[in-house]
């Protein structure tokens, strides 16, 4: 089955109400794009309290942002049109957390909640002019500020980012103002790095073109510096332009071609998928893992295509929770509702790179146990001397990096198989089965048990004693995107 297609199967299994992907098409996941666009902060299921409703005329500043919204998107692109959609949903989130904080005791909190809307349609009305700018100098906005972009010398630019965001809870006030150089790089991004003294505080910045907007990513993997700016979560986005362009930004020339992922952009099911249109890296990402997968399954016995099949299916599921969990992480607790933009983007290409390495670099011919494995909940390397052999790697749980297994085995394979040195009823052990490897084959039966009868064995697992450990992982070649992964939170 091609890759796009189990995830449309996926969501066709959720429509007829299969428990397995039930999540996938829930609020949390779903597409901002398709959300409501109306701010609605009175009434029923509002936020705001209704003592200053009634006060304060919030429903027309709301409507007359709408209509600038809908001038903006009849003028989009259609591709554009849900990006421009998901910057709006966002900002009314962002003013609806603040609506939450406000009474007749916080004055200022509902003067906020009818100045934001006002300077939004202004700005919506800016985006409406600005479609067609060839290039990337000029004024763009999103839903949390602006950059302004000015050419230099030898086809560089100057980056000037000016961000400010305020959800009005505890530490969700976000602000971020600082320039950078940005020079063309082989990869078709303008890249530079932000100026500090001290280098493990620089920061990768990205710039490209993705149609009518302007994709600008903060590229530190999963460590973000807080150096350049006090709060950088949200420089990660999709800018647009703002107004008619100048002389200076009529004459200047880029590649504004959309790249296109292999899904349908024009009506993105989820969050994750929204993401991937957003950006062209990760389009291309996605283009190449459907590649991959297509290329990889003739070459593998039955046994081990439709084990991985299997895997692929959960992998799928694991993406399309991985941009939205990440976007509002549970574990910041309140500071969850601040849209972690640059995070989000890290994660899920993160993601995307570790499938690419196990697609693109699938092992199939790997004799023994020797080796790299990994699967989409798993990643194990085992190291064979003679007969003794040694394993490390972790099993996680999605969303929880304290409910994962940690693998350290070290025993032999004289009996023909191997068994870790652990004395205990149900020790280690890795088996091969086809081309995938089993880990702890016996533990998934052993913790159904535990909680009836804990003396059955001790727990493999951090946090949750019934938490399996049993998993079955594939050959995966060498690679950066493997050999330094993290524990982080898939």
């Amino acid at each position: 089955m091609p890759f796009r297609s189990l995830l449309a199967a996926l969501v066709a299994a959720t429509a007829l109400g299969a428990s397995a992907g039930a999540f996938a098409m829930d609020d949390f996941v779903r597409a901002s794009s398709s959300q409501p666009t109306l701010l609605k902060l009175c009434g029923d299921n509002g936020p705001a309290d209704e003592t200053v409703c009634k006060t304060r005329p919030f429903d027309a500043p709301a409507a007359k942002m709408e209509e600038a919204l809908q001038a903006a998107l009849a003028k989009a692109p259609v591709k554009v049109r849900p990006l421009l959609k998901r910057d709006q949903v966002w900002f009314n989130e962002m003013v609806a957390a603040s609506a939450q904080y406000m009474t007749t005791d916080n004055p200022d909190y509902a003067e906020d909640l009818t100045t934001l809307p006002k300077e939004r349609t202004n700005t919506l009305a800016s985006i409406a002019h600005g479609f067609g700018r060839p290039g990337f100098a000029g004024r763009w906005v999103s839903a949390f500020g602006g950059i302004t972009v000015t050419p230099a010398d030898h086809g560089t630019y100057r980056l000037a980012i000016d961000l400010t965001s305020n959800y009005h809870a505890a530490n969700t006030f976000r602000e971020c103002q600082f320039t950078v150089e940005l020079a063309p790089a082989s990869d078709g991004w303008l890249k530079g790095t932000t100026p500090s003294s001290d280098p493990s505080d620089k920061v990768l910045v990205k710039m490209r073109r993705q149609g009518e907007t302007l994709r600008l990513v903060i590229d530190t993997g999963t460590d973000n510096s807080q150096a350049t700016c006090p709060n950088i979560d949200q420089v990660t986005s999709n800018y647009f332009a703002s107004g008619a362009a100048d002389k200076v930004a009529a004459a200047d020339r880029a590649d504004t071609s959309f790249v296109a992922p292999t899904m349908d952009c024009t009506r993105p099911d989820t969050a994750t998928d929204e993401e991937i249109c957003a950006d062209p890296e990760l389009a291309e990402n996605d283009v190449r893992l459907n590649r991959a997968w297509k290329a990889l399954l003739p070459r593998l016995d039955e046994a081990t295509r439709r084990a991985l099949t299997e895997d692929q299916h959960n992998w799928l599921k694991a993406q399309t929770l991985q941009y939205p969990e990440n976007l509002h992480p549970a574990w910041e607790k309140g500071a969850s509702i601040v849209h972690n933009t640059v995070d989000g983007r890290a994660r899920l290409k993160t993601l995307q790179r570790e499938r690419l390495a196990l697609l693109e670099g699938f092992d199939e011919g790997r004799k023994g146990l020797a080796g790299v494995w990994l699967g989409y909940t798993a990643l194990l390397k085992v190291s064979v001397d003679g007969d003794n052999v040694k394993a490390e790697g972790w099993k996680w749980t999605q969303g929880d990096w304290k409910a994962g297994c940690e693998f350290k085995m070290t025993g032999n394979t004289k009996g023909g198989a191997f068994r870790s040195d652990e004395e205990r009823v149900n020790p280690d052990t890795l088996e091969r089965d086809h081309a995938s490897l089993i880990v702890n084959r016996e533990d998934d039966a052993f913790a159904r048990k535990r909680y009836d009868d804990k003396a059955l064995d001790e727990g493999k697992c951090n946090r949750n004693y019934g938490f399996s450990s049993t998993t079955r992982l594939f050959p995966v070649r060498p690679s950066p995107d493997i050999d330094t992964a993290q524990k982080w939170i898939r």
